[in-house]
């Protein structure tokens, strides 16, 4: 099954129109296309060439247009690279690609994508779906990683809140009935209130980033890549020790910033992190889930502080 096509683009410069805290500049971002795992990788990029990198990895139901106002509020200092994931966003998979729409899939096109862009050292950003993406890109190449920020990116069963109830009933019983339960769900409707599930007040909440997320939803085949994601999301579960003993090995600086009124990844998902990793900060915010829809500048700012006590610059 394959995302819908679109025509190939040039790499092209997106003003910004807020300004960078502390610099009257506002770095450009541009938009690319790679292939790599061979698929067709779009991706937003800022920041000078020589900088350190940060990795930006999105989430359900969302893409790197979810990064389209931290990108420039990073890119004064770093080369920001934010991808979309296969199925999502603008990223391509040819039909001929036959690709299996799984976690360890994601996360091998992820790592064909550095390889293309000659990435050998980076910090990554993850969020929901691009935690544990990132984490078996972590536990691949651990001598890669400066630093992990995880906004609401679970590693641990005790993250997980009661509103994974109707898919923790799809993986014991992957019925149709319990598939169409969640296609249900899969609608503009059910887009929005992602956004504004956990937010004391929806209404902060721009109509963009569901808007954009439930048209590509809607793409012919796009449900089903979805519903097979969230079938094979159990094994990340399964995979938790295995990310945990990643942290207590390697021991990475880590940023679990999150928004601590999100129905789906709990608190005690972030505070777990310190259990594997003493290098390991938490915060905090009240919000949601898509805690950047609220708390942009207070994320913004917390991760400019805590990559460049890890980059090797000076804030």
């Amino acid at each position: 099954m394959s995302t819908a096509k679109y025509p190939t683009t040039t790499p092209t410069s997106v003003s910004r129109a807020h300004a960078v805290a502390g610099s009257t500049h506002v770095p450009h971002t541009s938009i690319h296309r790679v292939e790599a795992d061979g698929v067709n990788v779009f991706y937003r990029e800022a920041g000078a060439p020589d900088a350190p990198v940060v990795l930006l990895l999105h989430g359900f139901p969302a893409s790197s247009f979810q990064y389209r106002e931290l990108i420039p509020r990073l890119a004064d200092r770093f080369r920001v690279i934010a991808p979309d994931l296969a199925g999502f966003g603008f990223t391509e998979v040819p039909e001929q690609r036959h690709y299996k729409y799984t976690f360890d899939a994601l996360a091998q096109t992820v790592l064909a994508f550095t390889d293309a862009l000659d990435l050998r050292r980076y910090a990554l950003y993850v969020f929901d779906y691009g935690a544990p993406t990132g984490f078996r890109l972590a536990m691949t190449r651990p001598e890669r990683v400066t630093a992990i920020v995880s906004q609401n990116g679970n590693a641990y069963e005790e993250g997980l809140g009661d509103a994974w109830a109707p898919i923790r009933r799809y993986w014991s019983q992957p019925s149709i009935e319990n598939r169409e339960t969640l296609r249900k769900v899969l609608t503009p409707e059910g887009m929005r209130r992602e956004y504004s599930s956990g937010i004391a007040n929806p209404d902060l909440i721009a109509p963009e980033g569901y808007t954009l997320d439930a048209a590509l939803l809607a793409r012919p085949g796009n449900v089903d890549i979805q519903l097979d994601q969230f079938l094979d999301y159990a094994n990340n579960v399964k995979l938790y020790p295995a990310f945990q003993e990643y942290f207590r090995k390697w021991k990475p600086p880590l940023l679990a910033i999150w928004g601590q009124h999100d129905p789906y990844f709990i608190p005690a998902g972030a505070q777990a992190f310190r259990n594997d990793n003493s290098n390991a900060v938490v915060q905090l915010l009240d919000t949601g889930h898509f805690a950047l829809e609220t708390h942009l500048e207070e994320i913004a700012e917390a991760m400019r502080q805590f990559l460049a006590a890890h980059s090797g610059r000076t804030k």
